[in-house]
């Protein structure tokens, strides 16, 4: 396990490691339906800025940062442990919200579930001395544009209606010159836990 120094998730990895390091974070995924509305909506409506990609859209539980990949068992074997003990989860469109880097769309986490999911998930990663969860509380949101200058939009929200996330997944980021790619490295069904 590595030390307590690592968590967070700025942190790049050290070239004398001696082990590989994987950008991780853990999210529920978004059924296709829902992608199908977002994807249109985002074509519509957001003109500046980077907008992200349908394969880039998610809720994020956790973002962990560069973990040695041994760490990867412990992590998923947390997620699932989180995700078994989920009751129904459902979410609906809320709010827009810009930050100085990220246009989200701020979503109704409508059984309190998903909030849930998430503190039991930050206290099995703190529990491993993977995650120091923040001071500010979970917020469930898609990031949908990434920018340099806020661009300061006010769009419609998105049409969506009430919908079911269509699963939990472990994933892989990847940085790149023309922003972060995404793989999903294990997938956890919500029905299940595992």
């Amino acid at each position: 396990m590595s030390s307590a120094a690592s968590v967070g998730g700025d942190e790049r990895p050290s070239p004398d490691a001696g082990e590989e390091r994987l950008r991780l974070f853990l999210a529920l995924q978004l059924p296709e339906t829902t992608l199908d509305v977002l994807e249109a909506w985002r074509d519509a409506k957001l003109a500046r800025g980077r907008v992200l990609e349908r394969e880039q859209l998610h809720v994020t539980l956790a973002f962990l940062g560069h973990r040695p990949a041994v760490e990867l068992p412990a992590i998923v074997r947390a997620l699932r442990d989180a995700v078994g003990a989920a009751g129904p989860l459902a979410f609906e469109p809320a709010g827009w919200r810009e930050t100085r880097s990220v246009g989200m769309i701020v979503l109704r986490d409508l059984t309190g579930e998903a909030d849930a999911l998430a503190r039991r998930l930050h206290g099995r990663l703190s529990e491993l001395g993977i995650y120091r969860p923040e001071a500010r509380p979970w917020l469930p949101h898609v990031t949908m544009l990434r920018f340099r200058t806020r661009p300061r939009l006010a769009p419609p929200l998105p049409e969506t209606g009430t919908f079911v996330p269509s699963g939990a997944a472990a994933y892989l980021s990847r940085l790149h010159p023309s922003g972060a790619r995404y793989e999903v490295l294990e997938g956890v069904s919500l029905n299940a836990g595992g």
